[in-house]
């Protein structure tokens, strides 16, 4: 009788240990993304879980397999069967505590990589949107705010002038006058857009250029210089009679410019 109750006492240790193990299984399934500080946090409270299930599954073990052992001495035939199923339930629970072990490592190191990825993209984004502020520019007495690639294709259509390269100047500063209308950099662009129509003999589209200049910025710092340059398309056209005004109007508006000075001199050598 003895041996009867004995036996459903290690069944029901057995069972208990089974609704303990099978608690913890939900963790995996239930894992989100969050901060670093609940990260480490998680990591540690579900270490500590397993590290308090694995000592409470050694001790029911170890009593298991003492009851196991004296059983196994006093039983007989058809109880030792039944220990063999109770020695299978054994071997089975000390594989899934090594397969819960793995898993919560196995979530640690999931953890791990989803902040790394989640610092990793974070940088990304920010490397993005510094590439997409406004940044100060400052050029031709004027200060305004530019995007960096409105920046870049002005910078691009200067170095073609840099390099004589006058048909590509023409291009790329028609270019970013149509794709930035309203840009900081239009008076100059404007400006260099005339300059680069004037080197490669269009004249009249020069003349036009250096107008609209005028017009929408009267107070520039190119517009002495701009006058100066129309004078110099319309000697190129042969009108002498409107290059004549254009360089009265540039010694007349802007007495104390360098263009003013230049335009005296050729009025000077038309007479």
């Amino acid at each position: 009788m003895s041996r009867c109750v004995d036996f459903r006492s290690v069944t029901a240790n057995i069972s208990l240990f089974v609704v303990a193990v099978l608690g913890l299984l939900p963790l995996h399934a239930s894992a989100q993304l969050f901060g670093d500080d609940e990260a480490r946090k998680a990591i540690i409270e579900l270490r500590g879980r397993v590290e308090a299930d694995r000592r409470s599954t050694e001790a029911q073990l170890q009593r298991i397999t003492q009851d196991f052992a004296r059983l196994n001495e006093e039983s007989t035939a058809p109880t030792r069967r039944s220990l063999l199923d109770l020695s299978n339930q054994i071997e089975a629970l000390r594989a899934e505590q090594a397969r819960m072990r793995g898993q919560s490592e196995q979530l640690a190191r999931d953890v791990a990589e989803v902040q790394r990825q989640q610092k990793d993209v974070l940088a990304a984004l920010n490397d993005r949107l510094r590439q997409l502020e406004p940044v100060t520019v400052t050029l031709d007495g004027q200060e305004f705010r530019a995007k960096p690639d409105e920046k870049a294709e002005f910078e691009q259509a200067m170095e073609s002038v840099r390099k004589a390269a006058f048909d590509q100047a023409v291009s790329g500063f028609a270019a970013f006058l149509k794709r930035f209308p309203d840009s900081g950099y239009r008076s100059s662009a404007l400006f260099w857009l005339g300059n680069a129509q004037y080197a490669t003999s269009a004249f009249r589209e020069a003349i036009e250029t250096y107008r609209r200049l005028l017009s929408v910025a009267p107070e520039h710092a190119r517009v002495p210089e701009a006058r100066l340059a129309i004078a110099n398309c319309q000697l190129e056209l042969k009108d002498a009679k409107s290059a004549r005004r254009t360089l009265e109007d540039v010694v007349k508006l802007h007495p104390q410019s360098e263009a003013a000075a230049t335009a005296k001199d050729r009025l000077s050598r038309m007479r």
